[in-house]
């Protein structure tokens, strides 16, 4: 949708064919029971300059989608606070350096090692020599068991999901560059208000329809090949000019028979490693709150839980998020929610039983960001076909900016060619 948005906003006529009911990707909204649930519950930063520049230009206020609020991260090990980092009001890079200067439950040798690895990284350009994980860059940086549990472990996992023993430092460091070490308002969190899909897509197709474009939903495209009229796919009469293909990576592979392009990109991702997410949803009584809108959670199965009651007024629901691989996957749906109503009712002793609960797993959420990850960039070898996705090369990882970025990306690699 961000390509769509970026070429209509320059005046071309644009076609977009979405798979499922409603478009977005794993950023969208599903219906269950009744209740309203994102496909997996999402965190945006301030740093997401791209998103909000869309949603902007898509008629969606930054204030009516999200809750913005300074980084604070509060985490619990059980019913205790192991943690709280709090980042004030103050110009970057004081704020974080105030934030963790005050920062509850660490030592004052462990709030300044943390200083010392973000002032290390700072004075090194945000650039490694060499890439390596997460693990051993903070082995290097010689921070303590707790910092890795409390701090640099759960940023990583929400940031790259993925394990910090496999995590590749240097896009850890690239998240940390734009977010914590930019501008005070980049490191603030923006907590969505509603469904995903209210955030973005839903307005970026209303915008797609409204400048001459058209949204195909439930419009899954099996097949594509060139003429010298130009592409035509499976569910269309008509010719295309050029093409920019957005599906998620490990399907870019069914249409790899399209083009020699398509081909050596879906080569290039013969070999990626793929990460899960896991949502589990828990219904408790009316009036059931947490005790702010998001808790970190260390030596639990989920890292996060979200207050869908304080965020997007449905009362009693939390969302607790369980990133990249581990043993919950072999638990079935209702031994996993069980066990994190568990590790939940051990942290927030008030928390009654919960009386509904639903899991939505997605078992390929992301690529696995591992070191020296090679990615496709968005031009392929044919001037007419593009890619656009979060995989595609770029500083981030499998993020909404990241997505956003590569689908912009690619909608002006078009216009210029």
């Amino acid at each position: 949708m961000a390509a769509a948005m970026e070429l209509t906003a320059q005046g071309h006529a644009v076609q977009v064919f979405e798979a499922g009911p409603v478009p977005g990707g794993r950023a969208r909204r599903v219906e269950v029971d009744g209740l309203v649930l994102d496909n997996g519950q999402h965190l945006a930063i301030g740093a997401y300059a791209e998103l909000l520049r869309l949603m902007t230009l898509a008629g969606v206020a930054e204030e009516q989608a999200f809750a913005r609020v300074p980084l604070e991260l509060d985490m619990f090990d059980g019913p205790t606070r192991a943690m709280r980092l709090a980042c004030p009001r103050l110009p970057a890079p004081w704020h974080t350096l105030a934030g963790l200067l005050g920062a509850e439950g660490l030592s004052w040798a462990e709030r300044w090692a943390a200083i010392r690895a973000m002032a290390t990284a700072r004075l090194g350009g945000w650039q490694l020599a060499r890439d390596c994980s997460v693990a051993d860059w903070l082995a290097s940086q010689r921070q303590s068991t707790k910092l890795v549990r409390c701090l640099w472990e759960p940023l990583t996992l929400a940031a790259l999901n993925t394990p910090i023993a496999t995590a590749s430092a240097q896009v850890l460091l690239n998240v940390l560059r734009d977010s914590l070490a930019a501008g005070r308002a980049a490191s603030d969190f923006l907590l969505p208000r509603s469904d995903l899909s209210a955030v973005f897509p839903d307005a970026a197709g209303r915008y797609l329809q409204a400048h001459g474009g058209n949204l195909h939903c439930n419009a899954l495209v099996k097949q594509m090949w060139k003429s010298a009229e130009g592409w035509r796919l499976d569910r269309s009469e008509q010719h295309f000019d050029k093409v920019v293909v957005a599906l998620p990576p490990h399907r870019l592979a069914m249409l790899r028979d399209a083009s020699a392009a398509l081909a050596e990109a879906a080569e290039m991702l013969d070999d990626w490693q793929w990460q899960p997410i896991y949502t589990v949803y828990l219904r408790y009584p009316a009036g059931t709150r947490l005790a702010k809108p998001m808790l970190g959670l260390v030596g639990s199965s989920a890292q996060w839980v979200f207050d869908r009651g304080r965020l997007c007024g449905q009362d009693g629901l939390l969302a607790a998020v369980l990133s990249a691989e581990g043993p919950h996957e072999s638990l079935s749906q209702s031994e996993l929610a069980e066990r994190v109503a568990a590790e939940l009712a051990r942290t927030c002793p008030h928390l009654p039983a919960p009386i509904w609960q639903r899991v939505i797993a997605e078992k390929r959420a992301t690529f696995a960001c591992r070191v020296g990850l090679q990615r496709p960039g968005n031009a392929t070898a044919d001037p007419t076909l593009f890619l656009a996705g979060d995989y595609t090369a770029g500083p981030y990882p499998a993020t909404l900016e990241g997505a956003v970025r590569s689908g912009v990306a690619a909608a002006r690699l078009s216009m210029a060619s």
